[in-house]
């Protein structure tokens, strides 16, 4: 099996001229030199919270989500999720993923207050409730690859702890919530309102 590339181009400086000469790395010692046809970057990944800016993020905690629903934005992923009241409160009290077993019951209960949102016409509740189980699902696996569900080493610049360390059980929840999460997705009523939603306000 052929190793992993452990240098790869980013988005970060600085960048590299074209045509420079550079060794890819490989996990299984190998190097191979390599004339790169564009300018290109070398990324050090880090946590994207280090570059965090609470004024220009659209979700903001001193809004009523409920009272005032226009301002939610969807956004990508799980974004706002942690922010938004008085789903924040209303659907955190419920989200657990310690065990599979616990990770079941959370994800069951989250997954009715899904439900029950869209059937009051109410979509930002329903899109925090779907965020809430994908987020069950990313830490839960976050949880499975790494140790305390510690990615990053804040005291070594950052970088990645070694993965696949974390807790077996952790991915049987995560499973739970994966599943829960896509059935909240392809829910018919809900894609339809996330569409529009999306596209009228983002």
């Amino acid at each position: 099996m052929a190793g992993k590339l452990l240098n790869q181009p980013g988005i970060y400086n600085p960048p590299l001229p074209e045509g420079t000469r550079i060794n890819q790395l490989f996990n299984d010692g190998r190097t191979k030199q390599t004339i790169w046809p564009r300018r290109c970057f070398f990324a050090v990944r880090q946590p994207s919270y280090l570059h965090f800016n609470a004024d220009d993020y659209p979700w903001k905690p001193d809004i009523d989500y409920r009272k005032h629903p226009g301002q939610y934005r969807v956004g990508k992923g799980e974004q706002g999720v942690l922010i938004c009241e008085p789903y924040k409160s209303e659907i955190g009290a419920y989200w657990r993923f310690r065990t599979a077993a616990i990770a079941s019951e959370s994800s069951a209960a989250i997954f009715s207050m899904f439900i029950d949102y869209l059937a009051k016409g109410d979509f930002v509740g329903a899109d925090m409730a779907r965020k809430y189980l994908q987020m069950g699902y990313t830490r839960a696996r976050r949880y499975a690859n790494y140790r305390g569900g510690k990615k990053y080493d804040r005291t070594n610049d950052y970088a990645q702890f070694e993965r696949g360390t974390g807790d077996p059980e952790k991915a049987e929840a995560a499973r739970v919530f994966y599943k829960s999460w896509k059935a909240a997705e392809v829910n018919i009523l809900y894609a339809s309102m996330k569409k529009k939603w999306k596209h009228e306000r983002g």
